[in-house]
């Protein structure tokens, strides 16, 4: 069978549902904030009706921001990190949940993630921790949830503050608890890829509305609510949505629950069909999780059964086929961006590389699927398999000796 990279038949020739998924409600939804005559959050009503209604679905008080990175570097800045403060991330996460701590001038140490869940890793931990580590971020990967409460146990005995990074896990629970409900921060994002979005967008979640008066100025340049003589209690940036982003918000938070139970049911039918393909590991799922909304649908390749397969020519070889595939999340330390960190007595790639052999191999070997293969059919599903099936069946043939 030839692939449709070298000029065959791809496996699908018509597309997954669409994303961004929209339609008249986000039309009028977008008429309804213009006409109320106010654009700016301040003045209309877009912005804080999706606060309270977004706030009420994840457990907390909402204060809605430009974007999940903004989102982040705010919840820090809440925190009072100061410069040369440590934060753990996770060697393995999209590079924002790094670079929020270095713009807040703190320093992101990585620490290894979980094999099966790809979450940080609460028995690593401890290894990484020092007399300046003052806040841990734990990444909710791939929307799903991690272990809150190893992660919170060992955070309360070093006096630790937890955050979470909760950009793919928009609905998700884990023992019966949503997001909000673990007590912490946490930070979403509604980037054009998300699980609901308006483009751009974040949320920054608070445990309860004490600090919410605080939040609200330093995202709006220092000032407090209303504020009419240009007080600037602090150093603080512009981080406010508009409200044409909180209206179309309003209505994505609207489609959440049916569009997630979707994406479980397809998740039960894509993950049992990539099982059955040697050498090919999907992502797991802890006993404790009770919903994961699947931001992206990952696996990784086996090393010991595709040794010699090209992760970065499957993902070529793949989207050729039809498929939305991707190459995963290089580990941050990996980057140019965390270059800078290296030296002054803080460890190099190398050391950071055998420190972190999980986050190796997923930077590495795996892959993952935009979430809208799951919001189809198990037809859908089946065409994943039967792709990625074909492109490694090519790979294994091309080492046959002739």
């Amino acid at each position: 069978m030839v692939l449709a990279l070298d000029g065959g038949t791809p496996v699908r020739r018509h597309d997954f549902p669409a994303w961004p998924y929209h339609d008249d409600a986000e039309r009028e939804a977008l008429v309804r904030a213009v006409d109320q005559g106010q654009w700016w959050r301040v003045g209309g009503s877009e912005v804080t009706s999706f606060e309270a209604e977004f706030g009420a679905y994840h457990g907390g008080t909402t204060l809605a921001v430009t974007n999940g990175t903004h989102a982040l570097e705010l919840g820090l800045e809440l925190l009072g990190l100061e410069p040369g403060d440590e934060v753990i991330v996770p060697a393995f996460t999209f590079i924002s949940t790094s670079i929020a701590v270095q713009r807040a001038g703190g320093v992101p140490v990585p620490v290894d993630v979980d094999p099966d869940t790809y979450c940080l890793d609460p028995a690593a931990l401890e290894a990484a921790r020092t007399e300046r580590t003052r806040v841990v971020i734990p990444v909710h990967m791939a929307g799903h949830i991690a272990d809150m409460d190893a992660i919170g146990a060992w955070a309360d005995r070093h006096g630790v503050v937890v955050f979470q990074d909760a950009a793919h896990a928009h609905g998700a629970v884990r023992s019966g608890r949503r997001v909000g409900d673990f007590g912490t921060l946490a930070a979403f994002s509604f980037q054009n890829g998300k699980l609901m979005t308006a483009g751009e967008g974040g949320a920054l979640l608070l445990p309860s509305a004490d600090r919410f008066d605080e939040a609200f100025a330093r995202h709006s340049c220092g000032r407090p609510i209303g504020d009419t003589h240009y007080e600037h209690r602090s150093p603080s940036s512009n981080y406010r949505m508009t409200e044409f982003a909180g209206a179309v918000l309003r209505v994505q938070l609207g489609r959440l629950a049916e569009q997630n139970e979707r994406r479980e049911s397809r998740w039960k039918t894509l993950s049992a069909a990539l099982r059955e393909i040697p050498g090919v590991v999907p992502q797991g799922r802890d006993p404790h999780c009770d919903l994961n909304p699947h931001y992206m649908a990952m696996a990784a390749l086996d090393p010991e059964v595709h040794a010699d397969v090209d992760r970065d020519h499957l993902v070529r070889a793949l989207v050729a086929e039809g498929i939305p595939a991707f190459v995963n999340y290089p580990p941050v330390y990996r980057t140019e961006a965390h270059a800078a960190l290296i030296g002054n007595g803080l460890p190099g790639v190398d050391e950071l590389a055998e420190r972190n052999p999980v986050s190796e191999h997923l930077g590495a070997r795996g892959f993952w699927l935009h979430h809208r293969v799951l919001l189809g059919t198990d037809a859908d599903c089946a065409d994943v398999a039967e792709a990625l099936a074909k492109v490694l069946s090519a790979a294994a043939g091309k080492k046959r000796p002739a």
